[in-house]
């Protein structure tokens, strides 16, 4: 008779191809049996029978500003708040941290704080700036995930953006590396110079900021990263689209056959620009949020499949940073990695039908397929790591900011209603979270994408 390490029992699956009852048998960090009804002794056994089964989320944007503005979040809490939300892994972007992740010595940085004090497995992307196109091989040989550029303003003096000479050689070389290059797509000329011409006449509210980032940077600077990865054969990856219009500029060109994908952020899909003007800087972010009818769109590219991936973008700050009479001097960010999920099952699955398997799709499974983690990443499957969220689906409760797990307890979500609450998280078989406390130690590993970049077909 077999001996498991864990099963977990009669929980409801959720995979990208279906949903079913089964047990769950773990062996060494692994899954190594699932079926309807497993026989044979374990050391530890979950009882998952009323709980849904969700492959770990995989947040593919998040900013933990490690090392260097660790006042701002850190790795520890804000892999605590994934963990509370049913993530098993992340990848963190090259800023805020100090310094930036742009050469092979902040790299090693930011490994050593990562390894030292994550509750999840990780990766980490490198930069893309103006003056490192040298390092973009040290930084690939160390394992980055992609390289990560703005077009516009990042709003940190020490991660400039790139001008089109940098963007456009960058992705020649990222392309012979295997690499993929991820932009911030906002035309930078036209949102500046409508912002300085607000706050020169003394405009400096919510619609003023909002005025001065419209939909047409984004689409602007979209199609302009398109074009440059068309003539280089770079693959291309569009964070945080806030428009319906902005996908369909991606899912046009993919069809056209360039190696183009994007993410949009729960923020996009849940809050609208009337909701930045009565919660202030707490709902500020760039691109900012839209109206109704771009909202309307992306749910429609997200059930539709054109658009494939949600990320939560959790850009962190103090309290402080957000209190300023000036909006545009407001930090512009959102705290919610750890909503990710709940927000898509409330919004998504309970209020607008959205079913499970694309959920599951959209937080992990191709997140571990575009960004190439290997193939024991983002599935549950025999083979793969015992990475699960476990989730009563009927649970309701409000958000309350004593429930977050943030530096700074403050988010556009609480005194949210709440439907689907994440009860326990696994990472590779051992708990990390269980009924709203984190399990320590800390033990999250670095996770190296593979060197090739997949056929689009692949994706």
């Amino acid at each position: 008779m077999k001996t498991y390490d864990l099963v977990i029992r009669g929980g409801t699956l959720v995979t990208v191809n279906g949903i079913r009852r089964a047990d769950v048998a773990v062996v060494d960090e692994r899954i190594v049996a699932i079926s309807p009804e497993l026989s044979g002794g374990a050391q530890a056994v979950i009882d998952a029978y009323n709980l849904h089964i969700f492959p770990g989320v995989i947040d593919a944007h998040v900013h933990f500003n490690e090392p260097g503005r660790t006042f701002w979040e850190g790795i520890a809490s804000g892999s605590s708040a994934l963990a509370a939300g049913g993530a098993t892994a992340f990848f963190d972007m090259p800023l805020n941290a100090h310094p930036p992740t742009i050469d092979a010595a902040s790299f090693a940085e930011k490994l050593a704080a990562a390894e030292a004090s994550s509750y999840v497995d990780f990766g980490l992307w490198g930069g893309l700036v103006p003056g490192n196109i040298e390092q973009l091989d040290e930084l690939a040989e160390r394992g980055v995930v992609g390289f990560k550029a703005f077009m516009s303003n990042s709003g940190i003096e020490d991660f400039q953006a790139v001008d089109d000479a940098t963007l456009y050689q960058g992705m020649q070389r990222s392309a012979q590396l295997g690499r993929l290059v991820a932009v911030h797509a906002e035309n930078d000329q036209l949102t500046a110079a409508l912002a300085q011409e607000a706050r020169t006449q003394g405009r400096v509210g919510v619609q003023d900021y909002l005025a001065s980032r419209p939909v047409v940077a984004e689409l602007e600077a979209i199609e302009r990263a398109i074009t440059f990865a068309r003539e280089t054969g770079c693959a291309l990856h569009i964070v945080h689209v806030s428009s319906g219009r902005g996908v369909r500029l991606v899912a046009s060109a993919r069809a056209q056959g360039v190696d183009v994908s994007c993410e949009t952020c729960p923020h996009y899909l849940v809050l609208t620009e009337e909701d930045m003007v009565e919660l202030g800087a707490l709902a500020k972010c760039a691109p900012p949020l839209r109206a109704v009818d771009e909202q309307a769109a992306l749910w429609q590219h997200l059930f539709s499949g054109t658009l494939p991936m949600v990320s939560s973008d959790h850009s962190p700050a103090p309290f402080e940073m957000k209190e300023r009479p000036d909006f545009f001097e407001a930090w512009g960010g959102i705290s919610g990695c750890q909503s990710l999920l709940a927000l898509l099952l409330t919004e998504g699955y309970h209020r607008r039908h959205m079913p499970l398997s694309l959920i599951a799709a959209a937080t992990s499974e191709f997140v571990a397929r575009r960004f190439q983690l290997p193939p024991y990443k983002g599935r549950l499957e025999v083979g793969a790591d015992a990475d699960f969220a476990l989730i009563d689906l009927s649970a309701t409760y409000q958000l309350q900011s004593h429930d977050l797990f943030y530096r700074h307890a403050h988010s556009p979500y609480v005194g949210r209603d709440f439907r689907g609450r994440v009860v326990r998280t696994l990472v590779r078989g051992r708990t990390v979270f269980l009924d709203g406390k984190i399990m320590g130690p800390p033990g999250g590993h670095f996770l190296q994408p593979f060197p090739l970049i997949p056929s689009l077909e692949s994706i």
